[in-house]
């Protein structure tokens, strides 16, 4: 066996073919997501760090209403192909466009809570659902 793992050797067709042919199908929408977050110019949510303003995108896996100390808030889980991060609107009961499925870029400041990523009140941009 060489010292290079197989996802940084080239891979020839014939490889890629048979990877495509022998994964799960949540690796390939992983590895689409990861695509889809190079192609964009956006933060793997895997490399967030706390407190470290970002632009990400991914697709919404969840959406729930979830209050905050009394406050309605709307909970998002957003993934990306290689981590997942909650994206949370306070003081929202909903919000048109925001669906589990739908692709979305958000922005703002990464913080930590009870040892997952979640952004506040982000910034966000729906995808164009013809994307999806």
């Amino acid at each position: 066996m060489s010292a290079v793992p197989r996802s940084e050797k080239p891979a020839g067709r014939f490889r890629r073919m048979m990877d495509r042919l022998s994964s799960t199908q949540e690796d390939l929408e992983s590895e689409e997501l990861r695509e889809d977050t190079a192609t964009a110019g956006c933060t793997r949510i895997g490399a967030c760090q706390d407190r470290q303003i970002v632009t990400v995108t991914g697709t919404l896996r969840t959406v729930t209403l979830r209050p905050r100390a009394g406050v309605p808030a709307l909970e998002a889980e957003l993934f990306d192909g290689s981590a997942a991060l909650d994206v949370v609107w306070l003081g929202r009961r909903s919000i048109v466009g925001i669906e589990p499925g739908r692709k979305l870029i958000a922005s703002g400041r990464i913080s930590m809570s009870r040892g997952r990523r979640v952004l506040f009140n982000p910034k966000y941009e729906l995808r164009p659902l013809g994307r999806e």
